[in-house]
């Protein structure tokens, strides 16, 4: 059987779609190799490679931007140069020079005017068969001049048969050494080959879209006429496909992880209550709520995979550190791993504070002598360290934990889907796993970016923590921000000087780091250490620890300083060029200073030519300390690729959906999942959706 599929606009008939019954539900046609196509070589597959384009569905997702309308005829005499137009001509003479490198010329005519059809590369053969004498053809390209006559240099389209070239062709952001007219050749074949998927929605879902089927809104998305329509509801349906698979996914995840079933993890109340009773302030109602949420999933025989987040000094730590002493008091062990060895210490000292004395914890550092390293290996063979802390040192394979019970990772945001799996993974199904993340992120996007995991967030911050207060200054008042250092380092308190650049740019004009650390320390002399990313991590480790001990008044540095460092005394943080970091980078800085008991300062400088959204972005910060509002405000403002822990996340960034533009669309399929969910409905009819959009795989993995 033939399907026959024919799409008018404007009158004009654009595509003609024929597909066999026996391509019915073969997506593997989608998911094939680039040379299965007709006119992709082994150059052209390379070319489309560095593109991330590595087969046919993945073609599919390259949007037009415009458009070039060939439809319409042109006169010779109302021709414009620049344009490209479509002409009927006819051939009167060749002229092909002996000299060599010389073009081929043909001059033709209408009945208005003449013009040249200029040749380059082209054998004679060619151009006498393309172009025969006193014939009418039909040629399409970009109209030149040349001393007052006109011509067209190597035609796009040239044919006796008009009807080939009359059509309005997409433009593609195409990658060097492909050409417009190739692409769209390209384009045409894979629309007129795609396969007829049956539709995994159900009726209700397909109303919302105007009963759009996949393969009809693919067809309109490459539709000339319906560039940049985002808000048809051929392009929502798309949106909408994307976003229900990654929700998919994660939703099976969780599923698969639910089912793995584990020894419950039981202990009395009171070991909690003492360690509460001990601390010098109170639990927010936020890390009560989170603390019982993380309890009762390692009382339960499901094996827990939770994110804790939180803003910057919420207290995620002591709420963890709890935790951890719970599952030690129900005979397991525990291991935390921090993204660096000064924030792993620092962990440390916290929980040698906090436990009973009777408690064995360890530091598993890279600075330990080989023969402690050793001593700490056997003891937690040998089930006689009940916690360590380190890098992620602690997860090599020569690590053998006698009973692995709690994994908390903090610092999290770089990882993906599957490198939390693989995290998920250690210590065997009696393991928990708890994750930590600082970055506050919007709701549309931690229902993707961490849909696979339960959830806890702690929003309030403790009482006594006072807010940092935010002042925006222009960088030609320096003298009076120094003169506020000065005031501040002969008090006792330390500062953070933040630049964008590690060395000076020609072509940026931010402050670089090196430049402020010679500038200040001319000015304090001794008291100024300097810090950045080509920095090695030991000389790292150095500069941290003794700008810790207070041995530096000032620490200049990159934007390396922004993860999770406690520095009780640092109580200041300028920000130079604040107008070229986001909104969430921002206030994470920020959060790097106001720890301790003493009222803290952020100062943004910045140039007098700012842009609307850089007034927009300051602006916020000085008004507000709310790190999730905040980030709601920086993804309106910047989008949600740009913000701060999506990109390093590893998940893959949406082709169309958007977390903005699209949150009634996020909504609908979190809500079609939870049905789901609650249903225990099969996922079977799904099949090809989840293989086309690239995730199976990671399902299939987790058995």
């Amino acid at each position: 059987y033939l399907i026959f599929q024919i799409l008018y606009i404007n009158d004009h008939k654009y595509y003609y779609i024929v597909s066999n019954m026996k391509n019915k539900n073969n997506y593997d046609y989608l998911l094939a190799d680039l040379t299965k196509l007709n006119g992709v070589g082994k150059k052209t597959m390379e070319i489309l490679k560095k593109k991330k384009i590595n087969n046919i569905f993945d073609l599919l997702w390259r949007l037009p931007k415009s458009y070039t309308d060939r439809s319409f005829i042109s006169k010779i005499c109302d021709l414009k140069i620049g344009k490209v137009q479509t002409i009927r001509i006819v051939p009167l003479k060749y002229q092909f020079p002996r000299v060599r490198n010389l073009p081929n010329r043909v001059n033709c005519i209408d009945q208005t005017g003449k013009l040249d059809c200029i040749f380059f590369n082209s054998h004679e053969g060619y151009v006498r068969k393309i172009l025969p004498l006193n014939e009418e053809v039909t040629i399409s390209g970009k109209i030149n001049s040349y001393k007052g006559r006109y011509q067209v240099t190597n035609p796009t389209y040239v044919s006796q048969d008009s009807t080939l070239i009359e059509t309005i062709d997409n433009k593609y952001s195409l990658t060097e050494g492909i050409k417009e007219k190739t692409y769209n050749k390209i384009i045409n074949q894979i629309l007129k080959n795609l396969p007829i998927l049956d539709e995994w929605h159900n009726k209700e879902i397909l109303k919302k879209f105007d009963n759009q089927s996949w393969n009809e809104a693919i067809i309109k998305l490459h539709d000339p006429s319906n560039i940049e329509n985002f808000k048809a509801n051929f392009y929502k349906r798309l949106v909408y496909d994307e976003i229900f698979a990654s929700f998919l996914v994660n939703s099976e995840i969780r599923k698969k992880i639910k089912k793995i079933k584990k020894t419950s993890k039981q202990f009395k109340k009171k070991v909690q209550n003492d360690i509460v009773g001990r601390l010098d302030f109170n639990l927010t109602n936020d890390q009560r709520n989170a603390l019982n949420e993380i309890n009762q999933d390692l009382n339960s025989k499901s094996k827990m995979f939770r994110l804790l987040q939180g803003d910057v000094g919420s207290g995620k730590t002591i709420v963890s550190l709890i935790s951890s002493l719970n599952v030690i008091s129900s005979g397991f062990q525990v291991a935390l791993m921090a993204p660096t060895e000064i924030l792993a210490r620092q962990h440390y000292k916290l929980a040698k504070k906090l436990f009973p004395t009777n408690t064995c914890i360890e530091l598993l550092s890279s600075k330990s002598e080989n023969i402690e390293k050793k001593r700490i290996v056997n003891g937690l063979k040998d089930n006689k360290i009940n916690m360590v802390f380190g890098t992620h040192a602690i997860f090599q394979e020569k690590i053998i934990f006698a009973n692995l019970g709690y994994i908390i990772i903090d610092e999290q945001h770089k990882f993906g889907v599957r490198q939390r799996k693989l995290l998920s993974d250690k210590g065997g199904n009696n393991c928990d796993v708890l994750l930590m993340s600082a970055t506050p992120i919007p709701r549309t996007l931690t229902m993707s970016v961490y849909g696979d995991m339960d959830v806890s967030i702690i929003r309030e911050k403790p009482q006594n923590r006072k807010e940092v207060k935010t002042y925006s200054k222009l960088e030609n008042k320096i003298d009076d921000v120094i003169k506020f250092v000065k005031k501040e380092i002969k008090e006792g308190n330390q500062i953070f000087w933040v630049c964008p650049l590690i060395e000076e740019s020609k072509k940026l004009d931010h402050q670089s780091s090196v430049n402020k650390y010679k500038y200040l320390n001319e000015l304090f002399p001794n008291k100024v250490a300097l810090l950045h990313g080509k920095i090695e991590n030991e000389e790292k480790e150095k500069i941290l620890n003794k700008f810790l001990k207070k041995e530096y008044s000032i620490l200049v540095s990159t934007t390396i300083i922004e993860v999770g460092i406690d520095f009780p005394n640092a109580n200041v943080i300028i920000i130079e060029n604040a107008n070229k970091f986001g909104l969430s980078q921002l206030h994470q800085l920020r959060g790097r200073v106001g720890r301790g008991v003493k009222q803290a300062t952020c100062i943004l400088m910045f140039k007098s030519n700012l842009s609307v959204n850089a007034k927009k972005r300051i602006n916020i910060l000085k008004n507000s300390n709310d790190g999730f509002e905040i980030s709601e405000e920086d993804m309106k403002l910047r989008g949600f690729g740009d913000l701060l822990g999506f990109k390093q996340s590893g998940v893959k960034n949406f082709r169309l959906a958007d977390p903005i533009q699209n949150e009634d669309l996020f909504l609908l399929a979190e809500k079609q999942i939870k049905k789901i969910e609650i249903e225990n409905l099969k996922i079977d009819k799904y099949q090809a959706l989840l293989k086309l959009y690239d995730q199976a795989d990671i399902i299939n993995d987790i058995v």
